[in-house]
């Protein structure tokens, strides 16, 4: 049974799609070391495919194609430095293959968009390469969703990640393990990842997750201005901040989230605070900012937005232990979902990516506010529940209208999610999470293809719909 890690389903990289930046991104690299270097090259050209092509445009797509051509690993890059190389290549009409040639490139001729869609996934690319002697080295991948590639038509298990003690296809194999060895959720995810890694590398790899998380919220709050791709499209969340936020000083962001918690946290606040730092995390993303996939970029708000919440508002005292607990239950439900369904908007429409980081959030939430392992999985349902049939219908292909709202709207219903689970007889729930993940791969087979992540309906196709 295919383990997926903690490493798999949160990644860092930059903005603004995990399956439109990052994961084209991660392909061109892979393919540029892979190709042989003791040939010479005339050329150099991709072709994107499927919903790759359709909003390609404002999903950066091509740029995300020349960084992984030019070796730059996306999880170390700024903004800034892509903007350099882009504009560097854009005068130079040539591109710097790491370890070969400098090769005469043109972005608007190099970087093809086709129409047409290949069976095996929407998001599709093809990478040529052609030498000195004419021979044409050519690689298909997909992008499957969450920064996931594949290249071909065949997901492959490496053989070093088969040996796990818990192998979890389905909800009801996480909860079987739980009942039979006595442990919660957490504790199951830790001995799975522990079978790879030392326990010291998996809470270090978290606790660097929940410092790009809250990076990105900090940046977020903190930065004005208008995001890019000609929507005018100015952000919220710095404006919302400032309203909300008057009293102590702080230098840096582990001050801040310090002072968070003596904020006033009224009823009537809670929403905004929450909604804030959704807003906060997305808008850096649209802005090609760093982010954590959870499970996707498109989606990435949702979770830090939760555990932000959680961490100054139900316990303050709540440290790094809480931290990594809250991400490694909200990490597996992603997984469930993934294994039985999809994470990808292509595939599946935004259900699959604020439908289940709300799953997920809600999870993780239930957990460390001491739910039992059915109120975790009954809040992870409950907030897929209301998230299905949820379209992907971005305007002008930029991860803006209505992507950025959205993140809020699914932290808000994760704590819902979480608070009514905990008030709820689990032995009378009428929908198990596993019947949910299904139903929701079963609308994403029914959804029309307009409505995954083409910008071909929906609010997409009305340009002059007022700003939501």
């Amino acid at each position: 049974m295919e383990y997926l890690s903690v490493k798999d389903m949160f990644k860092v990289g930059v903005g603004p799609s995990s399956s439109h930046t990052l994961g084209p991104w991660k392909a061109a690299l892979e393919w540029i070391t892979a190709l042989p270097k003791d040939v010479s090259y005339l050329r150099v050209y991709v072709e994107l495919y499927g919903s790759l092509s359709y909003t390609g445009k404002g999903h950066a797509t091509d740029i995300a194609v020349v960084m992984g051509l030019l070796g730059k690993n996306p999880e170390l890059i700024t903004g800034d430095e892509v903007s350099e190389c882009i504009d560097l290549i854009d005068e130079k009409k040539s591109l710097i293959i790491p370890g070969i040639i400098t090769i005469p490139f043109d972005r608007n001729e190099d970087i093809i968009f086709m129409k047409e869609f290949l069976d095996f996934h929407p998001n599709a690319m093809i990478l040529y390469a052609i030498d000195d002697s004419g021979k044409q080295h050519a690689s298909t991948y997909y992008s499957i969703g969450g920064g996931f590639i594949t290249k071909g038509e065949e997901i492959t298990l490496s053989s070093t990640h088969s040996k796990h003690p818990f192998p979890i296809e389905k909800a009801t194999d996480l909860e079987r393990y739980c009942d039979d060895n006595g442990k919660s959720i957490y504790e199951i995810v830790r001995d799975n990842e522990m079978s790879y890694m030392s326990e010291e590398a998996f809470r270090s790899y978290l606790i660097k997750i929940w410092d790009v998380m809250l990076d990105s919220m900090y940046r977020g709050c903190h930065t004005e201005g208008v995001l890019p791709g000609g929507l005018n499209v100015g952000r919220r969340a710095p404006v919302m901040y400032k309203k909300m936020y008057r009293d102590r000083v702080y230098k840096n962001r582990n001050e801040w989230l310090e002072c968070l918690k003596y904020c006033d946290f009224t009823v009537s606040s809670i929403f905004k605070w929450v909604s804030c730092f959704a807003l906060a995390v997305n808008e850096e993303n649209a802005d090609m900012g760093r982010v954590v996939t959870a499970p996707t970029n498109g989606s990435a708000g949702v979770v830090p937005a939760v555990l932000m919440f959680y961490l100054t508002r139900y316990n303050l005292k709540a440290g790094e232990q809480e931290i990594i607990e809250f991400l490694s239950v909200a990490s597996e439900i992603g997984c469930i979902f993934k294994k039985g369904a999809t994470i990808s908007a292509a595939m599946g429409g935004c259900q699959a990516e604020i439908g289940v980081s709300s799953a997920m959030a809600a999870a993780g939430l239930t957990h460390v506010l001491g739910g039992s392992v059915k109120e975790v999985l009954a809040a992870a349902e409950m907030a897929m529940e209301h998230h299905l049939g949820l379209t992907c219908d971005p305007i002008n292909g930029l991860v803006q209208v209505p992507c950025i709202e959205r993140n809020s709207m699914g932290a808000i219903k994760a704590i819902n999610a979480a608070e009514l689970a905990l008030d709820t007889d689990t032995s009378n729930t009428k929908v198990p999470l596993d019947k949910v993940v299904a139903t929701m791969w079963a609308t994403a087979l029914d959804m029309n293809r307009k409505y995954k992540e083409t910008s071909e309906g929906g609010l997409a196709i009305d340009l002059s719909a007022p700003e939501c």
